[in-house]
Protein backbone atom coordinates (compact mmCIF):
# COMPACT_ATOMS: atom_id res chain seq x y z
CA UNK A 1 0.00 0.00 0.00
CA UNK A 2 1.16 3.56 -0.88
CA UNK A 3 0.71 6.50 1.56
CA UNK A 4 1.75 9.59 1.50
CA UNK A 5 0.63 12.19 4.17
CA UNK A 6 0.21 15.63 3.48
CA UNK A 7 -1.22 17.44 6.53
CA UNK A 8 -2.22 21.11 6.28
CA UNK A 9 0.79 22.91 8.19
CA UNK A 10 -2.09 22.90 11.51
CA UNK A 11 -1.57 20.50 13.68
CA UNK A 12 -3.87 17.34 13.33
CA UNK A 13 -6.02 16.26 15.98
CA UNK A 14 -6.80 12.59 17.46
CA UNK A 15 -10.36 11.26 16.90
CA UNK A 16 -12.69 12.63 19.28
CA UNK A 17 -11.46 16.17 19.59
CA UNK A 18 -12.58 19.28 17.10
CA UNK A 19 -10.77 17.63 13.90
CA UNK A 20 -12.21 14.51 12.95
CA UNK A 21 -10.34 12.20 10.87
CA UNK A 22 -12.36 10.77 7.59
CA UNK A 23 -11.31 7.78 5.21
CA UNK A 24 -12.79 8.10 2.12
CA UNK A 25 -12.58 5.09 -0.21
CA UNK A 26 -12.19 6.08 -3.76
CA UNK A 27 -12.13 9.81 -3.27
CA UNK A 28 -9.35 10.14 -6.20
CA UNK A 29 -12.27 11.71 -8.35
CA UNK A 30 -15.91 12.55 -8.94
CA UNK A 31 -18.25 12.21 -5.67
CA UNK A 32 -15.05 10.60 -3.61
CA UNK A 33 -13.16 14.06 -4.15
CA UNK A 34 -15.77 16.55 -3.81
CA UNK A 35 -17.01 14.53 -0.35
CA UNK A 36 -13.34 15.35 0.70
CA UNK A 37 -13.25 18.65 -0.33
CA UNK A 38 -17.10 19.24 1.73
CA UNK A 39 -15.30 17.49 4.60
CA UNK A 40 -12.07 19.62 4.57
CA UNK A 41 -13.74 22.53 4.58
CA UNK A 42 -16.10 21.53 7.77
CA UNK A 43 -12.90 21.48 9.43
CA UNK A 44 -12.12 17.65 9.02
CA UNK A 45 -8.67 15.87 8.37
CA UNK A 46 -9.44 13.84 5.06
CA UNK A 47 -7.69 10.96 3.84
CA UNK A 48 -8.11 10.32 0.33
CA UNK A 49 -8.09 6.55 -0.89
CA UNK A 50 -7.09 5.99 -4.67
CA UNK A 51 -6.64 2.43 -6.09
CA UNK A 52 -4.31 3.11 -9.14
CA UNK A 53 -4.47 7.24 -9.72
CA UNK A 54 -2.46 8.71 -6.97
CA UNK A 55 -1.27 12.03 -8.49
CA UNK A 56 -5.21 12.38 -9.48
CA UNK A 57 -5.33 11.70 -5.07
CA UNK A 58 -2.36 14.13 -4.64
CA UNK A 59 -3.85 16.88 -7.10
CA UNK A 60 -7.17 16.54 -4.23
CA UNK A 61 -5.45 16.88 -1.33
CA UNK A 62 -3.22 19.61 -2.30
CA UNK A 63 -6.38 21.52 -3.76
CA UNK A 64 -7.90 20.54 0.13
CA UNK A 65 -4.66 21.96 1.62
CA UNK A 66 -4.44 24.86 -0.70
CA UNK A 67 -7.30 25.89 0.74
CA UNK A 68 -6.49 26.19 3.96
CA UNK A 69 -7.64 22.19 5.10
CA UNK A 70 -6.29 19.26 5.94
CA UNK A 71 -5.75 15.95 4.03
CA UNK A 72 -3.45 12.84 3.23
CA UNK A 73 -3.78 10.36 0.53
CA UNK A 74 -3.54 6.52 0.88
CA UNK A 75 -3.14 4.07 -1.87
CA UNK A 76 -5.37 0.53 -1.97
CA UNK A 77 -7.21 -1.98 -3.66
CA UNK A 78 -9.70 -2.85 -1.43
CA UNK A 79 -10.80 -5.71 -2.73
CA UNK A 80 -7.76 -7.29 -1.82
CA UNK A 81 -7.78 -8.45 2.01
CA UNK A 82 -4.05 -7.16 2.98
CA UNK A 83 -4.16 -4.02 1.04
CA UNK A 84 -7.65 -3.39 3.07
CA UNK A 85 -5.92 -4.02 6.02
CA UNK A 86 -2.96 -1.78 5.48
CA UNK A 87 -5.18 0.87 4.43
CA UNK A 88 -7.04 0.83 8.22
CA UNK A 89 -3.31 -0.04 9.91
CA UNK A 90 -1.64 3.71 8.04
CA UNK A 91 -4.56 5.38 9.31
CA UNK A 92 -4.67 3.96 12.68
CA UNK A 93 -0.83 4.70 12.87
CA UNK A 94 -0.32 7.96 11.11
CA UNK A 95 -4.00 9.65 13.43
CA UNK A 96 -4.73 7.31 15.88
CA UNK A 97 -7.89 5.89 15.46
CA UNK A 98 -10.46 6.86 12.64
CA UNK A 99 -14.19 9.16 13.23
CA UNK A 100 -15.83 8.08 10.10
CA UNK A 101 -15.61 5.94 6.91
CA UNK A 102 -17.46 6.69 4.47
CA UNK A 103 -17.30 3.67 1.68
CA UNK A 104 -17.34 5.26 -1.43
CA UNK A 105 -15.55 2.97 -4.04
CA UNK A 106 -17.43 1.23 -6.38
CA UNK A 107 -17.28 -0.37 -9.66
CA UNK A 108 -17.98 -3.56 -11.86
CA UNK A 109 -19.36 -1.78 -15.62
CA UNK A 110 -15.46 -1.85 -16.54
CA UNK A 111 -14.61 -3.37 -19.98
CA UNK A 112 -12.11 -5.42 -18.92
CA UNK A 113 -14.00 -6.17 -15.17
CA UNK A 114 -13.88 -10.20 -14.38
CA UNK A 115 -17.54 -12.15 -13.81
CA UNK A 116 -16.79 -11.56 -9.93
CA UNK A 117 -15.49 -8.34 -9.77
CA UNK A 118 -18.43 -6.41 -9.04
CA UNK A 119 -19.60 -8.80 -5.98
CA UNK A 120 -15.93 -8.66 -4.63
CA UNK A 121 -16.06 -4.42 -4.61
CA UNK A 122 -19.18 -3.66 -4.17
CA UNK A 123 -20.49 -6.39 -1.50
CA UNK A 124 -17.24 -8.48 -0.08
CA UNK A 125 -14.58 -5.02 0.19
CA UNK A 126 -17.40 -2.70 2.32
CA UNK A 127 -18.18 -5.21 4.85
CA UNK A 128 -14.63 -6.43 5.13
CA UNK A 129 -13.21 -2.83 5.03
CA UNK A 130 -16.41 -1.87 7.87
CA UNK A 131 -14.93 -4.57 10.01
CA UNK A 132 -11.43 -3.73 10.07
CA UNK A 133 -12.01 -0.23 11.22
CA UNK A 134 -14.23 -1.38 13.72
CA UNK A 135 -11.98 -1.39 16.08
CA UNK A 136 -10.52 1.79 15.72
CA UNK A 137 -13.48 4.44 15.81
CA UNK A 138 -13.81 7.08 17.94
CA UNK A 139 -16.26 7.21 20.33
CA UNK A 140 -20.00 8.34 18.46
CA UNK A 141 -18.12 7.70 15.24
CA UNK A 142 -19.95 6.56 11.74
CA UNK A 143 -19.96 4.44 8.78
CA UNK A 144 -21.16 5.94 5.55
CA UNK A 145 -22.67 3.83 2.52
CA UNK A 146 -22.80 5.41 -0.73
CA UNK A 147 -25.46 3.48 -3.26
CA UNK A 148 -27.98 4.23 -6.40
CA UNK A 149 -31.50 4.48 -6.32
CA UNK A 150 -31.34 1.78 -9.12
CA UNK A 151 -29.49 -0.61 -6.10
CA UNK A 152 -31.14 0.63 -3.45
CA UNK A 153 -34.55 0.22 -4.76
CA UNK A 154 -33.95 -2.71 -7.20
CA UNK A 155 -35.59 -5.72 -4.92
CA UNK A 156 -38.92 -3.36 -6.03
CA UNK A 157 -37.53 -1.46 -9.11
CA UNK A 158 -36.78 -2.97 -12.56
CA UNK A 159 -33.21 -2.23 -13.01
CA UNK A 160 -32.10 -1.05 -16.59
CA UNK A 161 -30.19 -4.13 -18.35
CA UNK A 162 -26.91 -2.30 -18.69
CA UNK A 163 -26.66 -1.70 -14.68
CA UNK A 164 -27.76 -5.20 -13.37
CA UNK A 165 -24.37 -6.77 -12.02
CA UNK A 166 -23.90 -3.57 -10.26
CA UNK A 167 -27.46 -2.80 -9.27
CA UNK A 168 -27.17 -6.05 -7.50
CA UNK A 169 -23.95 -6.05 -5.93
CA UNK A 170 -24.69 -2.74 -4.60
CA UNK A 171 -27.98 -3.95 -3.31
CA UNK A 172 -26.07 -7.32 -1.50
CA UNK A 173 -23.43 -4.72 0.07
CA UNK A 174 -26.15 -2.63 1.79
CA UNK A 175 -27.87 -5.73 2.48
CA UNK A 176 -24.53 -6.86 4.27
CA UNK A 177 -24.06 -3.67 5.86
CA UNK A 178 -27.44 -3.68 7.41
CA UNK A 179 -27.13 -6.76 8.57
CA UNK A 180 -24.30 -5.83 10.70
CA UNK A 181 -25.62 -2.84 12.26
CA UNK A 182 -26.01 -4.61 16.25
CA UNK A 183 -22.22 -4.93 15.52
CA UNK A 184 -21.80 -1.34 15.14
CA UNK A 185 -24.26 -0.61 17.57
CA UNK A 186 -21.67 -2.63 20.51
CA UNK A 187 -19.21 -0.30 19.23
CA UNK A 188 -21.11 2.18 19.37
CA UNK A 189 -21.18 3.31 15.68
CA UNK A 190 -23.67 4.72 13.14
CA UNK A 191 -24.25 3.65 10.06
CA UNK A 192 -26.13 6.25 7.25
CA UNK A 193 -26.93 5.08 3.60
CA UNK A 194 -27.04 7.45 1.26
CA UNK A 195 -28.81 6.76 -2.15
CA UNK A 196 -28.78 8.79 -5.23
CA UNK A 197 -30.78 8.56 -8.58
CA UNK A 198 -28.15 8.68 -11.40
CA UNK A 199 -25.34 11.33 -10.53
CA UNK A 200 -24.69 13.61 -13.81
CA UNK A 201 -20.99 13.81 -14.68
CA UNK A 202 -19.95 10.45 -12.80
CA UNK A 203 -17.81 7.33 -14.60
CA UNK A 204 -20.66 5.19 -14.11
CA UNK A 205 -23.03 6.98 -15.83
CA UNK A 206 -21.01 7.70 -18.32
CA UNK A 207 -20.16 3.88 -18.64
CA UNK A 208 -23.94 3.54 -18.75
CA UNK A 209 -24.53 5.27 -21.56
CA UNK A 210 -22.15 3.17 -23.60
CA UNK A 211 -24.13 0.29 -22.90
CA UNK A 212 -27.54 1.50 -22.29
CA UNK A 213 -28.11 5.13 -23.57
CA UNK A 214 -31.63 4.52 -23.41
CA UNK A 215 -31.74 4.05 -19.37
CA UNK A 216 -29.55 7.37 -18.53
CA UNK A 217 -32.16 9.25 -21.06
CA UNK A 218 -35.23 7.83 -19.19
CA UNK A 219 -33.69 9.27 -15.82
CA UNK A 220 -33.01 12.00 -17.68
CA UNK A 221 -36.89 12.77 -18.79
CA UNK A 222 -38.07 12.86 -14.64
CA UNK A 223 -35.78 16.20 -14.86
CA UNK A 224 -32.45 17.30 -13.91
CA UNK A 225 -30.25 14.86 -12.64
CA UNK A 226 -28.43 15.60 -9.43
CA UNK A 227 -24.95 17.08 -9.57
CA UNK A 228 -21.72 15.50 -8.31
CA UNK A 229 -21.65 18.32 -6.21
CA UNK A 230 -24.98 18.21 -5.14
CA UNK A 231 -24.26 14.69 -3.79
CA UNK A 232 -21.48 14.64 -2.28
CA UNK A 233 -22.85 17.80 -0.03
CA UNK A 234 -25.28 14.64 1.17
CA UNK A 235 -22.54 12.45 1.94
CA UNK A 236 -20.63 14.77 3.84
CA UNK A 237 -24.22 15.53 5.74
CA UNK A 238 -24.53 12.19 6.03
CA UNK A 239 -22.16 11.91 8.36
CA UNK A 240 -22.98 14.79 11.67
CA UNK A 241 -26.89 13.95 10.59
CA UNK A 242 -28.88 12.75 13.48
CA UNK A 243 -30.52 8.85 12.10
CA UNK A 244 -31.46 5.97 13.48
CA UNK A 245 -28.54 3.41 12.38
CA UNK A 246 -29.56 2.11 9.13
CA UNK A 247 -31.51 5.23 8.11
CA UNK A 248 -31.07 5.87 4.50
CA UNK A 249 -30.89 9.57 2.93
CA UNK A 250 -32.01 10.29 -0.68
CA UNK A 251 -31.22 12.23 -3.27
CA UNK A 252 -33.12 13.18 -6.68
CA UNK A 253 -35.37 10.57 -7.94
CA UNK A 254 -38.20 11.14 -5.94
CA UNK A 255 -40.28 9.49 -8.77
CA UNK A 256 -38.79 6.24 -6.61
CA UNK A 257 -40.08 7.21 -3.12
CA UNK A 258 -43.69 6.53 -2.26
CA UNK A 259 -45.18 8.12 1.29
CA UNK A 260 -44.66 4.93 2.41
CA UNK A 261 -40.77 4.93 2.28
CA UNK A 262 -39.17 6.50 5.06
CA UNK A 263 -37.03 9.47 4.75
CA UNK A 264 -35.35 12.43 6.97
CA UNK A 265 -33.95 14.20 3.96
CA UNK A 266 -34.83 14.74 0.54
CA UNK A 267 -32.57 16.64 -1.82
CA UNK A 268 -33.53 16.95 -5.48
CA UNK A 269 -31.45 18.44 -8.09
CA UNK A 270 -30.55 22.10 -8.79
CA UNK A 271 -31.99 22.45 -4.34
Amino acid sequence: MERTTSASNSDSSTPGTARRTVLITGASRGIGADTARTLAARGDHVVVNYREKRKRAEVVAAQIIAAGGSASVAGADITDPDSARALVDSVVSDFGGLDVLVLNASGGLERDAAPDYAMLLNRDAQTRLALLALPHFAPGGRIVFVTSHQAHFSPTREVPAGYAPIAASKRAGEDALRALIPEFDRHGIGFVVVSGDMIDGTIIVRLLERRDPDAVSARRDHGDLPTVEEFAAAVADATTVRATPGHTLYVGGTDFLTTSTPHQLIRSARL
